[in-house]
């Protein structure tokens, strides 16, 4: 685990308690839990939705440590081969959780697999081919699996449909934000002015981990160029630095809204056309850049493309005028 993995380790809350808003959802899941431990019985599976950094991989080590269980984790892209899987399944404990990130991108074939497992706890493997093919049954410890989705539109009905439990992380409000920059920065040990704590978390896209990350970087000039407290000040300076404006967006917001409205008039323009002139994968723009775009109401998706709305026009006008990227 690199340094900053291991940073970003630090910051993630252990607790349900220690988990800042998202507040229908603990409600729900503590109640689960305490039913599940007074019952002795493994929790029933868990998908969580939502866009990147909000919290979804901390609520699956959060279910972990309110269990008092083991933890296997894994992403789905990564599961290629059946007996991947089955080897994981056979290595869990009585009520382990099994944490599958980007659970959308499973192969079919595995998929199969997972939903005797997900049910009935058993585990079905084919030995031999052909008219010599049997079946053979391993029964397999009760377990919970959480799941992990930016697109829950690509899963599977019946995948979907084995999830007792289905929870949709909506983007964070910026008191909630600053509550958690400054949780943060007492485990870094940096000291943060308030007005400084508020004006990280207003641009932070709604989203825990950019408060996070931008933190960590406005820690960085606060030590190199000033005596390490973080001023307000100080914080428009380094976030000056990073290029994030007041809404939040950063250089390669701008620069998606600007191509859209400079070089195709404001659209409508697909996501591949889009995907090439940015130089950018069409996923990480539909997961990580369109979502707060969308949030804002700068941006809008049809069935023809993309569509900048006149609330965009009027925020990036100006600037596509005077841009300097095209």
């Amino acid at each position: 685990m690199s340094e900053e993995d291991e940073l970003e380790q630090s910051l993630r809350p252990r607790r349900l308690t220690e988990f800042v808003g998202q507040e229908r959802i603990k409600e729900q899941l503590a109640i689960s839990l305490d039913a599940a431990k007074g019952r002795d019985e493994a929790l029933d599976h868990v998908l969580l939705v939502g866009p990147p950094g909000l919290g979804k991989t901390s609520l699956a080590f959060i279910v972990r440590e309110e269990l008092g269980v083991g933890i296997r984790c894994v992403a789905g892209p990564a599961l290629e081969r059946k007996g991947d899987m089955a080897a994981i399944l056979t290595s869990l404990e009585r009520h382990d959780v099994l944490f599958v990130d980007e659970i959308h991108r499973l192969n079919r074939a595995i998929e199969e697999i997972l939903y005797p497992a997900l049910e009935d706890f058993r585990l079905d493997i084919i030995v031999g081919q052909g008219a010599a093919a049997r079946t053979l049954t391993l029964d397999l410890p009760p377990f919970t699996l959480v799941g992990a989705t930016t697109r829950t539109g690509l899963l599977t009905t019946p995948l979907r449909d084995r999830f007792g439990m289905t929870f949709r992380l909506e983007y964070y409000e910026p008191k909630e934000l600053g509550t958690i920059v400054r949780r943060s920065a007492r485990i870094l040990d940096v000291e943060i002015a308030e007005d400084a704590a508020d004006e990280i978390a207003r641009r932070s896209r709604g989203t825990p981990r950019i408060a996070n990350r931008i933190l960590r970087r406005v820690r960085d000039v606060a030590q190199v160029k000033h005596d390490g407290v973080i001023t307000n000040e100080v914080a428009r300076e380094a976030l000056g630095l990073l290029e994030v404006d007041g809404d939040g967006l950063e250089r390669i917001d701008r620069a998606l809204m600007e191509l859209i409205l400079v070089k195709f008039g404001g659209g409508p323009v697909g996501l591949s056309t889009l995907a090439v002139a940015l130089g950018e994968e069409q996923d990480t723009i539909e997961d990580v850049y369109e979502p707060y775009l969308l949030q804002l109401g700068f941006l809008q998706r049809t069935p023809r493309g993309r569509v900048i709305t006149e609330l965009g026009r009027r925020r990036f006008g100006a600037a596509a005028e005077d841009t300097k990227l095209f």
